[in-house]
Parts: structure tokens; sequence; C-alpha cells
């Protein structure tokens, strides 16, 4: 089946995921997480790509951004992929690729779907196992989002600035969130969008991106059509 074509829109919200290849590691130590974060937060600035959240695992990393142009998510991560590998494996002593194929990633309607995905890309390390608490992980985008520190990466989204009026107002209810936890459904729905590329969106939301697109903008019905009773 041929690749779904991505939607290089600027303006939108993307959730994106990218692994290793083979579901190896593409971090080894907090050198190489320092290295990836330095070189994630260069690209974004150097293509204009707003960063909303992410979670930097050790075999994938989760990504929430907007782009400011049409192709700077495609050429932060080119020029991202390109400035990490070739530093990792000159560290590692290794060769070849690093990534799993392409990045994948998913346009999402901010108002019901942002603050959702935030939450789920941050308590990836808990789901993980790799923290008992969102926040006790320091390679994600959780400690500033509960006003623990300030991360020169991430740039806040207009949805997180409406959750409070205050900055005390905001961290506590995104905490309050992040208790909640989620659904597992929830989490399903987020990753299957954007491993396979299908925006997230009211129906009014989807409608819009197909005419602004031409693309398809949610699966067909699997089987044959119906035929028409005549």
């Amino acid at each position: 089946m041929a690749r779904l074509a991505r939607l290089p829109l600027a303006g939108h919200t993307y959730h994106l995921i990218q692994r290793g290849n083979n579901r190896q590691a593409i971090v080894h130590d907090d050198k190489d997480r320092r290295q990836y974060l330095a070189a994630l937060h260069e690209c974004a600035a150097t293509q204009k790509v707003s960063i909303h959240a992410y979670a930097l695992m050790d075999n994938h990393v989760h990504l929430l951004l907007t782009p400011s142009t049409a192709q700077g998510m495609s050429r932060m991560m080119q020029s991202l992929g390109r400035r990490y590998v070739a530093w990792f494996n000159q560290k590692h002593g290794r060769i070849g690729t690093l990534w799993e194929g392409r990045y994948r990633a998913a346009v999402l309607e901010p108002a019901p779907y942002l603050l959702p995905a935030m939450r789920s890309i941050e308590l990836n390390p808990v789901r993980a196992g790799l923290a008992l608490n969102p926040e006790d992980y320091p390679w994600s985008s959780c400690q500033h989002h509960l006003g623990m520190k300030r991360d020169p990466l991430v740039t806040d989204h207009a949805q997180f600035w409406a959750l409070g009026n205050t900055p005390f107002e905001r961290d506590m209810l995104y905490r309050a969130l992040l208790l909640e936890g989620g659904s597992e459904a929830e989490r399903q729905l987020l990753v299957e969008s954007a491993l396979k590329g299908w925006p997230l969106g009211s129906p009014q939301f989807l409608q819009k991106l197909s005419e602004q697109t031409q693309r398809p903008v949610t699966p067909r019905p699997r089987g044959r059509p119906a035929k028409a009773k005549g």
C-alpha cells in the first residue's frame, strides 16, 4: 500500500513520533540526551518551529509542535537527523541509519486534542516504568509545564495558556490533568493517528483540511462499496 502523503501545513499543530531502527536505542546516556535536545532546540529555532511538548525516550521520541512554514517541520527533522546521527555514530563507533524509516506525524485540532496530547506525551516515562511521577523524568517538557523550571526548548501553546490567568493557575490545573491520567483508548487514538498520518479533529476541522489540501483526511471504509439499490 502506498504511503499516505503528509500534510505540510504552516500554523497547524502536529503530534510527531520518531522511532529507533528495529526499536534500538537512540540515546545511551545523559550526554546523548543533552546532545539530542540541544540539536532539536537549534534546528527548531532555525526553521521557526515551536515545540510545545516532548518526551525523549530511550528508543523513540514524541514531539508536539507547530511549524510557521509549510516545510518547516520536515526541514527541522532532516537537519536534526543529519546533525544528531552523525554525532551519535561517531561517539558510539557505529555506522548506518539510526531511525526506523521516516518520522510519523499527524495534524491535531488544538481545542479538543492539544492538552490530551501533552498529557499523553508527558506520561510516557511513567507508563514505561522510567519514573514514578511524570515530573520526575528530566527528559520531557513536564517540569516546564508544572512550573518547576523554564525549558528554553518549549514554546507554550495558546491552549495551555488558556488553562488559567496566572502561572500558578496553569501549573495547578495542568497537574490535575496529569493526575487524571487519561485513558488507554485516548493514548492509542493519539499514537495511531500519528503513526498512520490521519488528522484528529471535529468534522468541521477535517472538512476544512480536506478542502485546503485536496488529500483524504479520514480512512476509507474497508471492503467494497455497497451496491446501489435499484
